[in-house]
């Protein structure tokens, strides 16, 4: 993918700002590979508990990943603030493919972008299960 091709910011409909930490950078001075992962999952996640549609503690259903990818552009590094873009771009019966653009700072163009899937399931069975109305009208708010 050329450079031409990396999401800008319009291309998201909500964001979310997460403060980069200490920790996260590597010995070479940027943000280490893995840590983008853990901000696509703490920037979902927190959306959907923000809106009510996840409870990490007593919801009779759960949301499991099973597939994540991300496209690396730009370094990041703390203390930089990251603002973590969202987009649904698919809406299956149990399933739901999140874009997530980590734009640093104010900057216009991705540092990175990639993909996050989540089943919804059973918290018990580990099944999957359907997405209940108020997930769907809410997961596809987050469409284009």
């Amino acid at each position: 993918m050329s450079r031409a091709d990396v999401g800008t910011r319009a291309d998201y409909v909500v964001f979310r700002p997460i403060q980069t930490r200490w920790l996260d950078n590597d010995a070479y001075g940027h943000m280490n590979n893995a840590i983008h992962y853990q901000l696509f999952d703490t920037a979902v996640n927190g959306h959907l508990i923000d809106n009510n549609l996840l409870d990490l503690k007593a919801g009779s259903t759960v949301f499991l990943v099973v597939d994540t990818g991300c496209r690396y552009y730009g370094e990041m590094a703390f203390p930089d603030v990251i603002h973590a873009g969202l987009r649904v771009s698919k809406l299956g019966g149990s399933s739901v493919r999140y874009d997530v653009g980590l734009f640093r700072n104010d900057d216009e163009t991705a540092s990175a972008e990639g993909h996050f899937v989540h089943v919804n399931v059973g918290r018990q069975s580990r099944r999957p299960e359907p997405i209940g109305d108020t997930a769907r009208q809410a997961l596809t708010a987050l469409m284009l």
